[in-house]
Order: structure tokens, then sequence, then C-alpha cells
């Protein structure tokens, strides 16, 4: 498999799993989700990520979550299932529910906490190809890691059979650029900043497009790239800036939640939204009613409409 293999591109976002107060996954709430996903245009979406809190689900219920997405979705835009997990053996068997629900690919980050060693990490990735047959994204995400790999090592990883993207959220910028011209013709490479440069970039193909968090701006994520592919750089800029007020309101420039966890955060902005996200599970806390303030007013200060929160 190469990049060529899948059409990926775009906006894809990471989106949340909806759990009731009790912490209970909420069917209905899915499927009404990923219809107003589809209704916003995204290009496709990912299960179980981080914003998916894949961390606070079991073996089976990652299974289910796949099954009912594809479902519901699967072939009407792309669905790649997140696979994190602290073993090869373990990111196997999430990959081959992945591939029973008729998922598109998987996403695979390092094993986390346990910081592998380039060659260890090479072998995970290699492990988790040989046994199956699916498109792998491979996730350079070094806050959630603990490691962030270099070009030489994305480039060794680049070579295994399966792998097809790169989702590269370093926070070295230095890095992420001399990574999109090495992998620009050997696999999809996700991530590239919705700015000025980022467009130009992108329109030089050294991009393919964003694997966000959330999608909370809805059409306005992906429409920044179908303006790109039009030739509307003003256009999509505009668009560009209204991304970047969320993440300077919101987030760190590590990505972490200025108050409250990332998954609160996006998961109160689209219930606000009057999507029905659902609520975060424990450990992770709902934001104050403070903290729900200044969602509400980054959303209302870009001309977002926003609602009471059904079951606050």
């Amino acid at each position: 498999m190469h990049r060529n293999t899948v059409d990926w591109a775009g906006y894809i976002p990471a989106i949340t799993t909806p759990f009731t107060r009790s912490g209970a996954l909420d069917w209905a709430a899915l499927d009404a989700q990923l219809q107003w996903y589809l209704q916003e245009r995204m290009h496709g979406v990912v299960l179980a990520g981080t914003s998916g809190e894949w961390f606070s689900l079991s073996a089976a219920e990652r299974a289910e979550l796949f099954a009912q997405a594809g479902r519901m979705i699967a072939g009407r835009i792309t669905v790649l299932g997140g696979c994190n997990a602290y073993t090869a053996a373990e990111a196997i068997g999430h990959a081959r529910a992945a591939e029973r629900a008729g998922l598109d690919g998987i996403l695979l980050t390092p094993p986390p906490y346990i910081v592998p060693s380039r060659r260890e990490l090479v072998q995970f990735y290699t492990d988790v190809s040989d046994a199956t047959d699916i498109p792998i994204c491979i996730y350079n995400w070094p806050r959630g890691c603990v490691v962030d790999m270099d070009v030489e090592l994305l480039e060794e990883l680049a070579e295994i059979d399966h792998v097809v993207a790169i989702k590269n959220s370093t926070g070295n910028f230095a890095l992420f650029l001399q990574g999109a011209y090495a992998l620009r013709d050997k696999v999809r490479y996700f991530n590239m900043p919705t700015t000025e440069l980022g467009a130009d970039l992108a329109r030089l193909g050294v991009s393919d497009g964003l694997m966000g968090a959330g999608g909370v701006l809805g059409a306005d994520h992906p429409d920044f790239w179908r303006l790109l592919a039009a030739g509307d750089k003003a256009g999509a800029l505009v668009l560009g800036e209204r991304d970047r007020v969320l993440m300077k309101a919101w987030f760190n420039q590590d990505f972490a939640g200025r108050f409250g966890s990332a998954q609160a955060i996006l998961k109160t902005a689209l219930r606000l939204r009057g999507v029905p996200a659902g609520h975060v599970r424990r450990p992770l806390l709902e934001l104050t009613a403070d903290d729900v303030a200044q969602v509400r007013a980054t959303l209302e200060g870009l001309g977002i409409a926003t609602a009471a929160l059904a079951g606050a």
C-alpha cells in the first residue's frame, strides 16, 4: 500500500464519543451526531481517538462503536477507527474490529506512557501491519505518548506495508515541514495549520489536510480545504482564522485545554450548538459554569448561536 491506495484528504475530525450522564454509550446520540457531520460536509471522521476518549472504552465497547458507526455512515465519507493501545496485540484486536465494521482505515499512535525506542516503534507498527489488511495512519502525538518521532523514523515507518498516511501533531514546526517534504510522495500527510503559510504549502501539494478535533465549527473546517482546491485562498483564510480563534481561546500550544479537559470543552461546545455530543466519562469531569460561559462567549463571538445545555 501507499498514499494513492486511499483517497483521504481534507478535514477529518476526531469526533467525541457520546456518553450519558451515567457513563453509558448513547447510540441514538451517536447517530444524530454522525448525521450532523455528514450535513456539515466533513471529509471523514475518526472514531475512538483522543477526542473520543478511547482510554475510557473497553475493547468490546470500542468494537461496538466501530460496528455502530460503520452501519450508520461507512461508504458515505472516510471513517477511521482509533486503535491506540499499550501493546501490538491489543491494537491488532482493535484493527480487526475496524476491518469487520467496514471502516476505511485505522489511526494508531505509539503505545502511550511506556516511551518506546525507535526499534520498538518500528516493530510495533510492523506487527500491526503484518496482522491486518486495513490501511494505517500513524499518529505522531507527543503530548499523549511522550515520543516525538523524527523525520528519519517517520520515513522508515512509511515503508511498512499498510502505512498510507501520517498525522503529525509535533509541536516542532520545522520538523513538521521537513516531514511534509520528505514524505509527500510516499504517504498522505496531515495537520498542516490553517494559516497563510499552511494554505500555500497545501496548494503546493505537501499536505493532504487536517485531522482536527471535534469539528465544532461544522462546515467551516472542510470548506477551508474545498476553497483552497477551488483557488479561493482568501476565502479559505477567513475560515482558517475562525478555527484559530477557537484554538487560542480554548487550548494551550501543546493542545491541552486551558480550562477543563479538551474532551469536555469540545463536548460542551457541540452541545451548545445543539449537537448531541454527550458527556465525558470519569475520570474526566464536566466543565464548571464559568468554563461553559467561556465556551459560549467564544462561539457567540464568532456569530454562532448557542442554546441552553440539554441535560446539563
